[in-house]
C-alpha cells in the first residue's frame, strides 16, 4: 500500500497566548513539528506538546525559525549561513533535551516560516541547515519544499530527505509556494485542497496559479491546525486518503 506523513506545526502557543488546535490534530497526523522557541513555543509549550505527541504515537520534528517572535518568523532577515547553522543547531539541541525527558527520540527536521522559504532557494542557506542536522544526529530526516534547494542540500550532506508539499498552499509554475502576501495565497475550499493532495501523492503533480500542471514530489503533506475547522479537514483527508488506498505513516 502507497503511504505518505501527514505533518503539522505545533506547540506554537507562548505564555498565555494560543495557536492552533494541538489536541484536536495530534491524533490525525503522523508527524509534528514542534516550535523550539525562536518563532514560537515557550518551555512549558515544547514539553506538553512532546508528550502529546508521545501519548498519540506521533513522530516528533524540531521546528527551527529565524529568531522573530513578534513577527512569528515569517519575515525575512539577513543572515550568515554561520548564523543559520548556530541557530538551528541550538534550536534542535532544546527539541532534543526535551524528546529524551520524554523517553523517545527526534525523528526529523523542518524549518519554518521565512527561514524555510530563504533555504528553499538559497543553496548556502540550505546547505548551513543540512550541515547542522548532520552534525547533530545524522540519521534525522530533514523536511523540506519539494524541488527546492533544501532538498538538494540535504541529499549533499548525506541525510535522508522528505520532499514536502502542502494542502491549503497554492503554487508557483516555478513550484514555489505564492507568498502569504497575495490573496491566492491560501486554499480555503476543503474539495479543492483534497483534490490537490490526492493529485500530488497519486499523480505527482500540482496545477498552479496560471494553470499549469508542475511536477512534484511527495513524501508528507503539510496541513495547518491554526485555521478555522482544521480539524474537520484533518478527519477528512484521513478519510479521503483511505479510500484512495492510500496509507497515514511517519516519513522514513
Amino acid at each position: 500500500m502507497k503511504a505518505i506523513d501527514l505533518n503539522c506545526d505545533m506547540g506554537e502557543s507562548f505564555g498565555a497566548w494560543q495557536m492552533g488546535n494541538d489536541r484536536g490534530i495530534m491524533p490525525l497526523i503522523s508527524s509534528a513539528n514542534v516550535a523550539a522557541g525562536f518563532h514560537a513555543g515557550d518551555p512549558s509549550t515544547i514539553r506538553a506538546t512532546v508528550a502529546l505527541a508521545v501519548e498519540h504515537g506521533v513522530a516528533v520534528g524540531a521546528h527551527p525559525s529565524l529568531p522573530d517572535l513578534q513577527g512569528f518568523g515569517r519575515r525575512e532577515m539577513r543572515v550568515t549561513p554561520d548564523e543559520v547553522y548556530a541557530m538551528v543547531l541550538y534550536q534542535v539541541g532544546a527539541l532534543e533535551a526535551f524528546v529524551r525527558a520524554q523517553g523517545t527520540c527526534l525523528r526529523h527536521v523542518k524549518p519554518h516560516g521565512a527561514l524555510y522559504n530563504m533555504a528553499a532557494r538559497e543553496l548556502t542557506l540550505a546547505r548551513a541547515i543540512a550541515q547542522a542536522v548532520r552534525d547533530f544526529d545524522r540519521s534525522l530526516v530533514l523536511f523540506g519544499l519539494s524541488g527546492s534547494e533544501l532538498i538538494r542540500a540535504g541529499r549533499e550532506a548525506g541525510l535522508a530527505v522528505a520532499s514536502e508539499v502542502f494542502a491549503d498552499r497554492t503554487y508557483q509554475p516555478d513550484g514555489s509556494l505564492t507568498p502569504r502576501s497575495r490573496a491566492d495565497a491560501l486554499i480555503h475550499d476543503v474539495d479543492q485542497s483534497i483534490g490537490q493532495v490526492l493529485r500530488m501523492v497519486e499523480r505527482g503533480v500540482v496545477r498552479s496559479t496560471d494553470g499549469q500542471e508542475v511536477r512534484v514530489e511527495a513524501h508528507t503533506v503539510c496541513i495547518h491546525g491554526d485555521a478555522p475547522g482544521a480539524r474537520a479537514f484533518a478527519q477528512q483527508l484521513r478519510s479521503a486518503l483511505h479510500e484512495a488506498g492510500i496509507a497515514v505513516a511517519p516519513a522514513a
